[in-house]
């Protein structure tokens, strides 16, 4: 088991990282580094003798986080930033059709289930759309937008 980066290299963190507990002073699941943002590794360590775990200081965030080499790319490898996350609610900027027919409205909500980086055309996300029950329908970024705090569904699916 050989490290990947060493003290002092500047990797960037390709997941969202939550407390999971041992973050001092920030509740379990509270948001510590946001996925695309980038740090520099102050240590390298072991976790249960079988995971290497990096210390990165995030300098933007103010946190020194412990992080899995699968969270990590190099700072030079290619990375697509999306605008949304997984859970994250959205609305559809446009009305949405598969095979000319209308499904969602302008204006309907739903929640990422996935962001898709690599997609033809740009980042994609698997939504479900409130209105279409057990569906999800990839969509291209362009045709979101985000949720104001406190709108509420105010358009429809159609049947």
């Amino acid at each position: 088991m050989r490290p990947r980066w060493e003290y002092g290299d500047t990797v960037r963190l390709i997941r969202n990282v939550r407390n999971d507990g041992t973050y001092p002073g920030m509740d379990t699941g509270e948001p510590l580094v946001r996925r695309g943002s980038t740090g520099v590794v102050v240590d390298v360590g072991t976790f249960l003798q079988d995971q290497i775990i990096y210390s990165v200081n995030f300098l933007e965030q103010g946190r020194i986080v412990g992080c899995r080499e699968e969270e990590l790319i190099d700072i030079d490898e290619t990375w697509t930033p999306s605008r949304f996350e997984f859970r994250e609610k959205v609305r559809s900027a446009r009305q949405l059709a598969v095979d000319g027919k209308v499904l969602v409205e302008l204006g309907a909500i739903g929640e990422v289930i996935k962001v898709i980086r690599d997609a033809p055309g740009g980042v994609a996300y698997h939504i479900h759309f409130d209105c279409l029950p057990g569906r999800i329908l990839q969509i291209p970024e362009a045709t979101l937008e985000p949720l104001v705090a406190g709108e509420q569904d105010h358009a429809a699916c159609l049947p």
